[in-house]
């Protein structure tokens, strides 16, 4: 007779249940350490990408803050300028003008100055006493056109449509380019007469700011070689909102900027019905 002696005896089972149970506290062991290593790896991308979206949004506030000292500098100047050049030819043959137009340009130093501390007080975290001057848009355009006006340039504003609101971002990027356009008009152009437009659709605002200037006249800061930094951050700010902008010489002589942008929505049909 032979002698079969059991193959799995209670010293076997013990063993290899020993066996599976360190492995098994071997593969939790290295699942909990891939766990935590993945965590880890999810953090730092985490933080990479925040260090990433921080620098962008620090980036762009001051492509946009380079952008409004460039407009508000640029505006104010050439209207000074210009205050300052029609004083002095006034002050030897008609000194009561020439006094009024020193008044303004007092009064045109002294917005630049705020506009200008209001802007730069962005900077600065701790100016909480910074004056807040109201954001500009088209709601402010009549005292725009009047500030040239007052220099000896000739406007004419005509509106098309139903006017419809804009969102702030694209309010104030319609009041920039209109002022940046008829402040180039008033450096550049061999003429003393501008036509600002306003066109409003179902969906877009259309301005184009147009000049009957010679054909010699330098435009927008621009050179024959490529454009000034006047015609990128006009396009750069119609791009920001959703628009796009267009530039260059008329085909009868002259120039002009066009932009569109994109109006909110109607509230109403009856709105939507109006607006052709």
């Amino acid at each position: 007779m032979h002698d079969f002696s059991p193959l799995l005896t209670g010293g076997r089972i013990t063993l290899i249940a020993g066996d599976l149970l360190a492995g098994a506290f071997a593969e939790a062991g290295r699942n909990r350490r891939n766990y935590l290593a993945a965590l880890h790896a999810r953090a730092e991308l985490a933080e990479r990408t925040r260090e990433e979206e921080a620098r962008q949004r620090v980036g762009e506030e001051r492509v946009r803050i380079a952008r409004e000292l460039h407009d508000i500098v640029a505006h104010h100047m050439a209207l000074a300028h210009a205050q300052a050049s029609t004083a002095a030819y006034l002050l030897r043959s008609q000194p009561d003008q020439a006094q009024e137009m020193l008044d303004e340009l007092a009064g045109t130093t002294s917005a630049a100055l705020r506009e200008l501390k209001a802007t730069v007080g962005l900077l600065r975290e701790d100016d909480s006493d910074a004056p807040l001057e109201p954001t500009p848009g088209l709601a402010q355009l009549s005292e725009l056109l009047t500030s040239f006006e007052r220099t000896g340039l000739t406007l004419s504003l005509s509106i098309t449509g139903v006017p419809r609101p804009l969102s702030p971002g694209a309010d104030l990027t319609a009041y920039r380019i209109i002022q940046e356009a008829l402040t180039n008009v008033a450096k550049h152009a061999s003429t003393a007469t501008a036509t600002v437009r306003l066109v409003y659709s179902r969906l877009l605002l259309t301005i184009s700011v147009s000049d009957d200037g010679g054909s010699g006249a330098v435009r927008g800061d621009q050179d024959s070689v490529a454009p000034g930094y006047g015609l990128i951050g006009m396009n750069e700010r119609a791009v920001s909102v959703g628009g796009h902008l267009h530039a260059g010489p008329k085909p009868g002589g002259g120039f002009e900027v066009t932009t569109e942008l994109p109006l909110e929505p109607p509230t109403t049909p009856d709105d939507e019905d109006a607006t052709p």
